[in-house]
């Protein structure tokens, strides 16, 4: 103990630096800078991530992706020869010779059609993907008719999770087709391998044009047709018109050409609208009947779960929406869902549905249906399904 090495220190006087030591822990700052430099790597990959997503939508570029869904990409167009981007041909919807008392009831119809109803309103999830996916144009149309159930059946098809559809009524195929194919195609929302596609726009029924424009676009394209008493229908598109303009003529003045001899006024659009038989045909030479389902708006109603399960098997989806997304409004007389896209509270459509129906004389309302019977039965045959309307 009492021995002293060379240099006169003891053995416990040997310094601490010749013991191995712990690193010095680094300082505060470059702990947050570390950090910092994680946190920027994660943001870029993302952005970088989506990038993906929204150049594969540009306008111009085709996205290369797997199963049908290149099939869906605008198709290659010749440049012009002045060498500019071409356009689709467009030709205008000839315009429909009206009577001069109908002008006001038929500016109103087409002023409200062109202010959506419900905006497009992803869900939570829907929007977390929203910076991933393309945009694809539709592989399902909703096509028709006005005032049939069409923003009821589109409301409950998106809380499918495979379906992804455009809220507001884009009215391409009928008043913005000069836009082009790419226009249409930035329109829709973003979808993921397996999603479907949809819009849906009621006046495209009735569009002389709409039929070989979709066709142009896809062949393969899937076409829904909500129908319904053509009577109740243009009562129904009436009293839309009526809520805008409460100073039209009566349904009974605009109903009839000479209400003596019991004329009906074909050239009115509530009227004309409900001739389904005479707007099919026009569908039919560019489409088959099995590419078409017609959805029957009395049973979107009555029961809402089983008309949903012919649309999903008709899409090719899952029966995922069932009875337990509905309940029934007793209020507005119509189902309702439990809980809507991105929502979990109970959604009805809005105070534009339902409208209280005017009292129409009974004597109108039997001559319409005597001038419907011919056209039903025929609208019946070609679909292969009786709606039960006489």
């Amino acid at each position: 103990m009492g021995q002293r090495l060379s240099g006169g220190r003891s053995c416990l006087d040997v310094p601490g630096r010749l013991l191995p030591q712990p690193p010095p822990s680094p300082p505060p700052v470059r702990r947050k800078l570390a950090l910092l430099f994680a946190m920027l790597c994660i943001w870029l990959y993302m952005f970088l991530y989506s990038c993906a997503g929204s150049c594969a939508a540009a306008p111009g570029l085709l996205l290369l992706g797997s199963g049908s869904r290149a099939a869906h990409a605008p198709p290659a167009l010749p440049p012009g020869p002045d060498g500019t981007a071409p356009r689709l041909p467009f030709q205008a919807a000839p315009a429909t010779p009206q009577a001069a008392g109908k002008e006001p009831a038929e500016g109103a119809a087409s002023q409200e059609e062109q202010s959506p109803e419900t905006p497009d309103s992803p869900s939570s999830i829907s929007s977390f993907f929203s910076g991933s996916g393309s945009k694809q144009l539709p592989q399902a149309i909703i096509i028709g008719v006005k005032k049939g159930g069409t923003r009821a059946l589109l409301e409950f098809l998106r809380v499918h999770p495979d379906v992804r559809a455009v809220g507001a009524e884009p009215h391409f195929f009928d008043r913005s087709y000069d836009k082009g194919l790419a226009w249409y195609r930035d329109l829709m929302p973003r979808t993921l391998e397996g999603q479907i596609t949809m819009e849906k726009t009621p006046s495209y029924f009735v569009t002389r044009e709409a039929p070989a424009r979709i066709s142009a676009m896809s062949k393969d394209t899937k076409l829904i047709v909500v129908v319904r008493d053509p009577v109740t229908r243009a009562i129904s598109d009436y009293t839309q018109t009526l809520s805008k303009r409460p100073d039209i003529p009566t349904f009974e003045s605009l109903t009839f050409k000479n209400r003596t001899t019991g004329l009906i006024d074909t050239s009115w659009s509530a009227i004309q609208i409900g001739i389904y038989a005479k707007h099919l045909e026009h569908w039919l030479r560019h489409f088959p009947i099995s590419q078409m389902l017609f959805v029957s708006g009395e049973r979107l109603i009555s029961d809402p779960a089983g008309e949903l399960g012919r649309v999903q098997d008709f899409l090719g989806l899952k029966r995922i929406i069932t009875d337990k997304h509905f309940y029934f409004n007793k209020t507005k007389g119509f189902p309702c869902l439990k809980k809507a896209e991105g929502s979990s509270k109970p959604h009805c459509l809005g105070k534009t549905k339902g409208r209280t129906h005017p009292e129409i004389d009974r004597e109108v309302v039997r001559r319409l249906r005597e001038f419907y019977r011919p056209f039903n039965l025929k609208f019946y045959q070609m679909t292969g399904q009786d709606f039960g309307w006489d």
